[in-house]
C-alpha cells in the first residue's frame, strides 16, 4: 500500500485565513491552527482585511482575533466576514472580549460562526475542530488534545439539545395542518385556568433559580437554554428589548458557553436577532414566533395543571 507523505497530508489540510494585529493574538491564532491541523494563511491586519477577504477564493475558515482591537476596525471586518460566510459557506471563529459581545453578535450569529469570549487555547482548538467538521465533514488530526475533544463534544451536545427543544414546539407544518398537542393549546388572558402568567411571576421563577446558587455549586444546576428562554419570555411580556450581552448574563454560565447556546437556539428557530435602528453595532435578541408560542403553551399548560413554572 502506498504511504502518504507529510507533504501530501499537508496539501489536504484545510485553509484558514487569520485576521489579527501583530502580537499575542496573531501568535495564539497561528498556534491554535497548527494544533488543529489547519493550514494558516496570513495573518493580515484588520485595516487590510475587508479588501483582502474578497481575494481569497478558497477558504474553509476565517479566524479573527479581535481582542483589544478598536471597534471601528472590527465592525468593518465582521460585516465583510458575514457576507463572505453567507455567500461561500465559510466557517468563522472569532475571539472577543466581554465588551465586544454585542458588536460581534450584531454581525455573526449563525451556526457557521462561533464567538469565543477571552478563550483559552483549548477552547480555540475545540472551536476550530467543530468548524472544520462542519465545513469538511472530518475532524483534523490535531484535535487529539483531551480538553479540546471534550469541548468539541460539548459543542455537539449543545446543537443536539437545541434541536430537541425546537421539536418540543409546534412545527410550521403542524400549524398548517392545525395539529396541536392535547391539552397544551394556548389560551389567552381571561380564559380561566389556562391564563398565561405575567412577567412578575416569570421573574419570580428566575429569582428562585438564581437563589439556588447561594446554597449549592451553580454548576450543578447550569441550564442556560432554559434560563435564557425564561428571561426572553419575561422580557416579551414586559415589552422590553434584551441585548446579547444581557442575555449572556441571564444564562448564568461563562460568556463563550452562553454565546454557543444563543447561536444554537437561533439556528433552531427559537431566537430572533433584531438590529438596533439607532446603532447598527448593537443587536437585540428575542423569542421567535415559534419560541414564544412554545413558552406560552408550556406556561399555560403548567398553570392549568396547578404546577409551578420551574
Amino acid at each position: 500500500m502506498q504511504s502518504t507523505s507529510s507533504d501530501d497530508s499537508y496539501a489536504l489540510a484545510a485553509n484558514a485565513l487569520i485576521i489579527a494585529e501583530p502580537g499575542d493574538g496573531a501568535r495564539d491564532a497561528a498556534e491554535a491552527l497548527a494544533l488543529a491541523g489547519v493550514r494558516a494563511i496570513g495573518p493580515i491586519r484588520f485595516s487590510e482585511a475587508p479588501a483582502r477577504l474578497g481575494e481569497q477564493a478558497l477558504l474553509d475558515l476565517i479566524l479573527i482575533e479581535a481582542m483589544g482591537v478598536p471597534d471601528d476596525l472590527i465592525d468593518a471586518v465582521l460585516a465583510r466576514t458575514d457576507a463572505i460566510a453567507g455567500e461561500r459557506g465559510t466557517a468563522v471563529v472569532v475571539a472577543i472580549t466581554e465588551d465586544q459581545i454585542d458588536l460581534a453578535a450584531a454581525h455573526l450569529l449563525s451556526g457557521a460562526c462561533q464567538l469565543l469570549c477571552a478563550p483559552s487555547m483549548a477552547e480555540r482548538v475545540a472551536a476550530l475542530a467543530v468548524a472544520m467538521h462542519r465545513v469538511t465533514g472530518r475532524v483534523q488530526d490535531g484535535t487529539r488534545d483531551p480538553e479540546a475533544l471534550r469541548l468539541q463534544r460539548l459543542n455537539q451536545e449543545v446543537a443536539r439539545i437545541a434541536e430537541a427543544l425546537a421539536r418540543l414546539t409546534r412545527s410550521e407544518e403542524e400549524a398548517q395542518r392545525g395539529v396541536r398537542a392535547p391539552g397544551h393549546a394556548y389560551r389567552g388572558p381571561g380564559d380561566g385556568d389556562g391564563e398565561v402568567p405575567g412577567a412578575a411571576e416569570i421573574r419570580a421563577v428566575i429569582r428562585a433559580r438564581r437563589l439556588r446558587t447561594q446554597f449549592f455549586n451553580g454548576e450543578l444546576f447550569a441550564d442556560p437554554a432554559w434560563d435564557m428562554l425564561l428571561d426572553l419570555f419575561a422580557a416579551d411580556l414586559e415589552q422590553r428589548r434584551v441585548s446579547v450581552s444581557s442575555l449572556c448574563i441571564a444564562a448564568a454560565v461563562p460568556p463563550t458557553t452562553a454565546l454557543r447556546w444563543i447561536g444554537s437556539l437561533h439556528e433552531a428557530g427559537l431566537f430572533d436577532r433584531h438590529a438596533d435602528p439607532a446603532d447598527r453595532r448593537r443587536a437585540y435578541i428575542g423569542l421567535s414566533a415559534k419560541g414564544l408560542e412554545g413558552m406560552r403553551n408550556y406556561a399555560a399548560a403548567a398553570k392549568r395543571q396547578g404546577l409551578p413554572i420551574a
